[in-house]
């Protein structure tokens, strides 16, 4: 075989032993099963759903009624007070959540998957017809940040929650009270130490238990609402306008800390993929608001005839007996809580890397059944060490309560902002119309962001700060790329040209089948011209893998794969992917091995390419900025593994590239 017109072998069946079948998350179609559900159905999933969705926004009751009036900026305890901060509590829950995200944001889903990237790409979507390059860098940017900010919450939500639920103990005897900061790390170490396992087996016990906690809200709730039944009079909007009226412009920022009690809207959106919106819906309305309401206005109706439990309301409406058994109860509660984030967390980095905002990440899947069930080694790490630290720098809930709420609000803005995108550009509405939804919920957001603003120096800044970093690493990484695939771009040979060159001097060709991995659909890639060059050989069959990222979570299984024969045994094979799906490069040729292309994995080489990076003063970004790009390429993981490549099937060719 010396000679570019050897016959070739032609596509041959699938052998019986083609592979091991696709796992679960590799066959999933477009869009979720959630769309017919039985009565039966619908209420299970609303059950599973409590510990996922309501985790986060579950737990506040520990501490965001105590700290309108017992933190560094609390208000007078008085009766006037007490009412209208209920009753901003119940329209913030009203509006914000049952509203906002239940009714209009979890409409604007991405072919069934919600969060700020998911909304992001929708609207990005739209941008083209514009064909305004500002335009779609702010909405990229806009949702990009919003993004950045939920890792700061992902770090905040379990140190606050956790040690919140364990404050409880200083409640019961002051013996405790040297061994609640220890404690609550170790509890925080437990739990991400066990997120290398997944939450399968666990996962099943999560929906009753938080289904028992918001029942023990209500509970303690309704035993001292029945003490003080005029508090629910609180349910009228006009002792939050009295309150405004007596405390004037000072009790604007009293939405700073009521804000608490919303905390966890943005995870229920970013957790619709998982359940669907109707069961969130139900899970919402049935149980989970009247729980957290009757709990709010019995804390209220507690500090009515016992004004000294404002040190700690929510514990103390427990009966003494019932003390330790709410402790626990409430850092069970509190685990949940913060499993549910950090799993946000790691869905929210696969997207990023899907989409090409992240250096590759290793990123192990613990479910072959459950295709959020992932775990991200580098990012659950980093999450635990910025959650020790603040846990140990703050050492009290109320302390973290003042870092706590203006990333979230901050996010909660900007994604009402691209819902605005969305509304006006993917649905149609009119002008009138989104004015008219919009605009009360842009105002009621920037209100409660405004008034988060005064926590930026008490703590506020941490999660900022870590959020304008991950962006400009983010950013960076996108540029830099750009830079780099321009650099490829001026080295790479024509197909055409490499064609006519492989027919003027046929190369000698060997047995076996040769991939190569190009993100270019026109040229031959660097490491077959490199490899070429140096070796003489051409194998004789030669597969181009193209992976092109859609702005969808799920790319249907039958539309994934594009198969072209160019000629002289070269294929093309482009493979599109959604943002949630593997880029699997067995699977990917298995598929192609059932669409008729037989590929005998056991006789494959892999060439991929490994570019240095050598920072210059040619073009693009600054050399110091070239420099951490160049260091993030170093230590993203490798092609091998994130393309799930067999290592001893595996030959890199390096080649330097300036940028």
């Amino acid at each position: 075989m010396n000679d570019s017109d050897t016959p070739v072998p032609p596509p041959q069946p699938c052998p019986a032993d083609g592979g091991a079948p696709l796992g679960a998350h590799e066959e999933l179609e477009e869009g979720h099963a959630h769309q017919n559900l039985t009565p039966r159905k619908l209420v299970l999933l609303a059950v599973t759903a409590m510990g996922v969705v309501f985790g986060d926004i579950g737990t506040s009751p520990l501490y965001a009624l105590r700290e309108c009036f017992n933190g560094d900026h609390g208000y007078a305890l008085t009766r006037v007070n007490i009412f209208g901060v209920l009753s901003l509590i119940f329209w913030s829950l009203t509006l914000i959540i049952s509203l906002k995200y239940i009714l209009f944001i979890m409409r604007a889903d991405n072919r069934g998957e919600g969060g700020i990237l998911a909304l992001e790409a929708l609207a990005r979507k739209q941008t083209a017809k514009f064909n305004s390059k500002w335009f779609a860098a702010g909405v990229t940017l806009l949702g990009l940040f919003g993004a950045t900010l939920l890792y700061g919450d992902g770090i905040i939500t379990p140190a606050i929650s956790v040690l919140s639920a364990l404050e409880g103990l200083r409640v019961a005897t002051p013996f405790f009270e040297p061994y609640v900061v220890p404690l609550t790390v170790g509890v925080l170490i437990a739990i991400f130490a066990v997120q290398r396992y997944g939450t399968a087996r666990i996962g099943a016990v999560f929906g009753p238990i938080t289904v028992l906690w918001f029942l023990v809200l209500g509970a303690l709730g309704i035993s001292h609402i029945v003490r003080a039944p005029e508090i629910l009079m609180a349910l009228s909007p006009r002792y939050a306008f009295e309150f405004f009226a007596n405390e004037g412009w000072h009790g604007y920022f009293i939405l700073g800390t009521v804000f608490l009690c919303v905390t966890g809207g943005e995870a229920m959106y970013a957790d619709m993929g998982h359940f669907g919106r109707k069961p969130i819906k139900l899970g919402w309305f049935s149980l989970v608001m009247p729980a957290l309401l009757l709990n709010y206005f019995g804390q209220g109706a507690l500090l009515l005839h016992t004004p000294e439990a404002v040190v700690n309301p929510f514990y103390r409406m427990a009966p003494s007996w019932a003390l330790y058994p709410l402790v626990a109860l409430a850092t069970m509660a509190t685990v949940i809580a913060s499993q549910a984030l950090i799993s946000g967390v790691f869905s929210l980095t696969r997207q990023a890397v899907q989409l090409g905002f992240s250096p590759r990440m290793a990123i192990i899947h613990t479910s072959r059944q459950e295709i959020g069930q992932i775990y991200v080694p580098s990012v659950n790490y980093a999450i635990l060490l910025g959650a020790i630290l603040l846990v140990l720098a703050f050492q009290s809930s109320s302390n973290i309560a003042h870092a706590y709420g203006i990333a979230v609000s901050l996010t909660m803005l900007i994604t009402t902002l691209l819902a605005v995108v969305v509304a006006r550009y993917v649905w149609n509405w009119s002008l009138a119309a989104v004015a008219l939804v919009c605009a009360p919920l842009v105002v009621v957001d920037a209100a409660f962001f405004g008034a988060n603003v005064v926590k930026i120096a008490n703590g506020g800044y941490i999660p900022l700060v870590l959020a304008f970093v991950i962006m400009f690493l983010m950013t960076t990484w996108v540029r830099g790329r750009q830079l780099l695939a321009e650099g490829i771009r001026e080295r790479t040979v024509s197909l055409g040209d490499f064609m006519e060159e492989i027919e003027a001097h046929p190369p000698l060709r060997v047995p076996g089948t040769a991939v190569f991995m190009t993100g270019s659909k026109d040229g031959a890639p660097l490491p077959l011209v490199n490899n070429l060059k140096h070796n003489k050989v051409l194998h004789e069959r030669i597969l181009f893998i193209t992976f092109t990222t859609r702005e969808i979570p799920h790319v249907p299984l039958a539309e994934r794969i594009a198969i072209e024969e160019v000629k002289h045994g070269i294929w093309r094979i482009v493979v599109k992917i959604g943002f949630m799906d593997d880029a699997n490069v067995q699977a990917i040729l298995r598929q192609c091995c059932a669409q008729g292309l037989w590929v005998n994995l056991s006789d494959t080489t892999f060439f991929l390419g490994r570019e240095i990076v050598l920072a210059s003063k040619k073009r693009g970004m600054a050399i110091w900025r070239e420099r951490i790009f160049a260091f993030m390429g170093r230590n993203a993981q490798s092609p091998a593994a994130f393309f799930n490549i067999p290592p001893s099937q595996v030959i890199e060719v390096g080649m330097q590239i300036e940028i």
